[in-house]
């Protein structure tokens, strides 16, 4: 069955610095000071988008002393790439319909 994907991941993924942010954590679990050495981003702007990630369920936090680790949910990113793959096999097998012109 043909999914759609969701167009608010997207519209976070979409944004250059939380695709760098999701980038770095998918190779490690990291804090807002790794992030901002990392990324070269202000510690506010880094928040904020952290803050979106968060909110659209791709990143979690995790509370160690008085720093805040984020980790990716990989799930939802598998879920994202079995959507896309469907759109994919979906694709291959349009180029064999054509509807016509009225």
């Amino acid at each position: 069955m043909l999914t759609s994907v969701d167009p608010d991941v997207i519209r976070v993924l979409g944004d250059p610095l939380r695709l760098q942010i999701v980038t770095l954590l998918a190779r490690e679990t990291l804090c807002t000071t790794h992030l901002v050495e990392e990324t070269g981003a202000r510690q506010t702007n880094l928040s904020n988008h952290l803050k979106v990630l968060r909110e659209a369920g791709i990143v979690e936090t995790e509370p160690c002393g008085r720093f805040t680790y984020y980790k990716l949910k990989p799930e939802v990113l598998a879920g994202l790439s079995e959507q896309f793959a469907e759109l994919a096999a979906s694709a291959r097998t349009a180029t064999q319909k054509k509807r016509a012109c009225p």
